[in-house]
């Protein structure tokens, strides 16, 4: 919400030497956010000017410039050179002098006034178009004063007359405070911290009681069992001039707040609402077809908004309808077949309030975000809505020449606010912070409430523009923010002993800390993929992945929660890719959703702000999501070590994948082995399952090469990812340090020569197996297929280490251990020594 300075000053008392930095710091203490400042950007001398004479001048380009004298109020005219030709001799216009500073295309290149040679004269400043000025969009022309209804001195300065110097400050309106979108909602707050007379705007004006227009509120299918509209009311102002300019300080306001200047009696309503928070509707009355009824949208219906966009209409939708059919999304945008034009001259003004939920619906489904909807949404006064209008047609009187009509309507079947009890000690107790009782009584009234002695405390009855306070705890935090968060003492709370991580907490840092450590680079993606993606990547079953499909997604093409971290991964890599960063290697923990085939999930019951849900409660709610387990999943691609001098690039590969599954089981300390697997993403030849005993904890492997094209990536890209949460829970749950052998190994390398569909992994535990105690380590040194190994044959060489505890081993102990470890593997796999 911006608020402009000098719009604040007409309802609260702000010092005329205030800064922006002072207001914002007033508004921060009670609980707004600071956003930004906003200026017209420019300083003089910038000047009111009349034009004496000019001679048009045709140019070798084809465009026809002007060389004006225009008078500033000096000795002598200047002489000023202008490519617009929409004045005539007299009109006073506005003259940027040298010296002058005007807004640039951004804030750090402002366009600065110089006199100038160009088209062959020396132009001695500038007449200046509104959007020059920053005035608004309009840059077709020059501006001239007298189509903003100003006869101004010659000479006058510019800047005053047209309201150029004031500001506005910026603040962020959080959802439950929606009466802050407003300038009496800021002024209000202002005056709340500074202690600064307030003057409510809602009680400057008197509305009258008006009758004889139909209006109806035929709502069939409430929501959540509330009435699409409790309030409407409707005024007419008849003979409006709509050749009337909006004023220039009506103007300047208006785009200070950020909203452009349309028409008078647009601009009206639109200074109406930032003014009182109230948003108002105007209708060409001429063009109405009988009364108006709200109700919601019938089956096949559509509306042409006033963006001249044809939307098709839901069941859902509230509508504003008279007897031609929709003339209005209500509180989202007017219908363009009722909207006001350059012949309009009699008004009818619609100040209604609306569910906030029927209208946040609807302007999501149309994708119709407005300055209407986002106050409804938040909710509106419903007792604002007679001054809005009565203003309205106050300002339509004054600027625009119009009657006020007795014909109108006023319909009002709002529920007042509901008493609230608050006890004496409770804001003490909740907050923590002793209040007296006159600090609680001051602070509440302070932001509109009623407040009445009770048997135990007060009778609390909230203003009805603050809906958000609901129980006393809402109150207590209002209290709390009026007299200052500043009594709040900071106070860091102490751990209590014997708490901590739990084991899983400390295992899941570890093991990112140890692939971090090992080179990789964590990264985060998004949990929303498409269903495809799931089917591809998710764990291999028949007949595709169980996933949870969202109900209202952000991207209908992301609309499934994930079943594996590999498509978030691909993801990343492929934007790196496409940004030249080649050399990858990723991971990410994270959690993916793993439903229960059958299962409904979401239905879950929802639980009471206000109170601890019951066991019962926490346990539904528990089932009603899926299962989310932990996982680790990793991304190589590129090289791993890149060329260099003595150095040939070495290619990331499926060796990568294993050795990182493997050091994040080395972490949290769970025996892995990696066997021969299969899944449908990864290359067939190239898949390893990882195994913790007999249960299947993951995947790594290299991506199919087809799916690899598809996707734009290398050929070859290595992926694991291991179920973190089954990994830690089959991990010894404590880990005995390993002793510092004091003794010296003895070691051996064996080569062996075995059929090619004999795995490399079930060899090296049944060597493992066949040594015995003595064997401290074994891993595989070369695969070998070539001249001197029959065909269909390999030769896998392992190198294995032996020690014992107690005693330097023999080398024939060890060849011993050997041997056993070669008789077991020619007796289990036909396993026989390379010669």
């Amino acid at each position: 919400m911006r608020a402009p300075i000098s719009w604040l000053r007409e309802f609260v008392d702000v010092p005329a030497d205030v800064t922006y930095e002072q207001v914002h710091a007033a508004l921060v203490r009670v609980g707004l956010e600071e956003e930004d400042v906003h200026t017209f950007d420019l300083t003089g001398p910038i000047v009111v000017g009349q034009v004496l004479a000019f001679e048009d001048e045709p140019q070798s380009n084809g465009k026809t410039i002007r060389w004006c004298q225009v008078d500033v109020g000096e000795e002598e005219p200047r002489g000023i050179v202008c490519g617009a030709h929409n004045f005539v001799v007299g009109d006073k216009v506005v003259v940027s002098l040298p010296g002058a500073v005007l807004p640039g295309p951004t804030a750090l290149e402002p366009f600065a006034i110089a006199a100038r040679k160009t088209y062959g004269h020396v132009s001695d400043g500038m007449i200046a178009s509104a959007r020059e000025l920053g005035l608004g969009e309009e840059h077709d022309g020059i501006l001239r004063l007298a189509a903003l209804g100003l006869d101004p001195e010659v000479g006058a300065n510019a800047i005053l007359l047209l309201g150029l110097d004031d500001f506005a400050v910026e603040v962020n309106v959080t959802p439950d405070r929606g009466y802050a979108l407003s300038i009496r909602g800021i002024a209000r707050e202002y005056a709340n911290s500074t202690g600064a007379a307030f003057r409510d705007p809602a009680l400057a004006v008197t509305p009258v009681d008006v009758t004889g227009f139909p209006v109806s509120i035929d709502d069939d299918a409430p929501i959540r069992g509330r009435a699409g509209a409790s309030v409407f009311m409707t005024r007419v102002v008849r003979g409006v001039d709509a050749t009337r300019p909006t004023p220039a300080w009506m103007v300047a306001r208006l785009t200070l707040a950020g909203i452009r200047s349309i028409s008078l009696a647009v601009d009206i309503t639109n200074y109406v609402m930032l003014e009182l928070g109230q948003p108002l509707h105007a209708y060409d009355l001429d063009k109405l077809a009988g009364g108006i009824s709200v109700r919601r949208a019938r089956a096949g219906e559509k509306i042409t908004t006033l963006d001249d966009k044809v939307r098709e209409l839901n069941a859902e939708d509230l509508l504003i309808t008279d007897g031609s059919g929709p003339i209005g999304i209500a509180g989202v945008m007017g219908g363009a077949t009722t909207e006001m034009g350059e012949g309009s001259t009699n008004v009818l003004i619609e100040a209604a309030n609306f569910d906030p939920v029927s209208i946040a619906r609807s302007a999501r489904r149309h994708k119709l975000p407005s300055e209407a909807s986002r106050r409804f949404e938040r909710g509106v006064d419903p007792k604002v809505a007679a001054p809005a209008a009565a203003r309205a047609v106050q300002l339509l009187v004054e600027l625009g020449g119009g009657t006020a009509d007795d014909l109108g309507s006023m319909l009002d079947d709002s529920v007042a606010p509901e008493s609230l009890a608050l006890s004496e000690e409770f804001v003490t107790r909740l907050i923590g912070v002793e209040f007296s009782a006159d600090e609680v009584t001051d602070s509440l009234t302070a932001v509109g409430a009623v407040v009445e002695a009770a048997d135990d405390g007060w009778l609390v009855t909230p203003p009805t523009w603050r809906p958000d306070l609901t129980d006393a705890a809402t109150l207590a935090e209002e209290v709390a923010r009026i007299v200052g968060y500043d009594r709040i003492p900071s106070v860091l709370p102490v751990a209590p002993p014997g708490r901590g991580l739990s084991r899983e907490q400390r295992l899941r840092r570890a093991a990112a800390s140890s692939l971090a450590a090992g080179g990789l680079t964590e990264v985060l993606a998004y949990p929303f993929v498409s269903r495809e993606q799931n089917d591809t990547f998710g764990a291999p079953t028949s007949g595709g992945v169980a996933a949870v499909k969202l109900a209202n997604p952000l991207d209908p093409d992301a609309a499934w929660m994930r079943t594996s971290l590999w498509p978030g991964l691909i993801g990343i890599a492929r934007r790196n890719l496409s940004r030249g960063l080649n050399d990858l290697a990723l991971f990410e923990v994270g959690t993916v959703f793993r439903p229960v085939a059958g299962r409904a999930y979401g239905s879950g019951p929802l639980p009471i702000g206000s109170e601890r849900p019951s066991d019962e409660v926490l346990e539904a709610l528990r089932a009603s999501i899926p299962p989310q387990p932990w996982h680790v999943g990793g991304l190589f691609a590129g090289d791993a070590v890149t060329k260099q001098p003595g150095q040939a690039a070495v290619p990331h590969g499926l060796a990568d994948a294993i050795a990182a599954a493997r050091q994040l089981a080395a972490t949290v300390a769970a025996p892995l082995t990696i066997v021969t697997g299969s899944h449908q993403a990864l290359h067939p030849g190239r898949t390893a399952e990882l195994r913790v005993g007999e249960t299947t904890v993951g995947f790594a492997g290299e991506l199919l090469p087809t799916l690899a094209a598809e996707l734009d990536l290398p050929r070859v890209v290595a992926l694991f990812e291991v179920d973190l949460d089954l990994l830690l829970e089959l991990a010894a749950k404590e880990v005995a340090p390993a002793p510092i052998a004091s003794l010296p190994a003895a070691t051996q390398d064996v080569s062996l020569v075995v059929a090619e569909t004999v795995p490399a992994g079930d060899l090296l535990a049944l060597l493992v197996e066949g040594a015995g105690e003595l064997l401290e380590h074994a891993t595989l040194v070369d695969d070998y297929r070539g001249a001197g190994i029959p065909q269909g044959s390999k030769s896998l060489t392992y190198a294995l280490r032996f020690r014992a505890p107690d005693r330097t081993l023999t080398a024939a102990e060890a060849t011993e251990a050997k041997n056993a470890a070669v008789a077991l593997a020619a007796t289990r796999v036909g396993a026989t020594l390379r010669e």
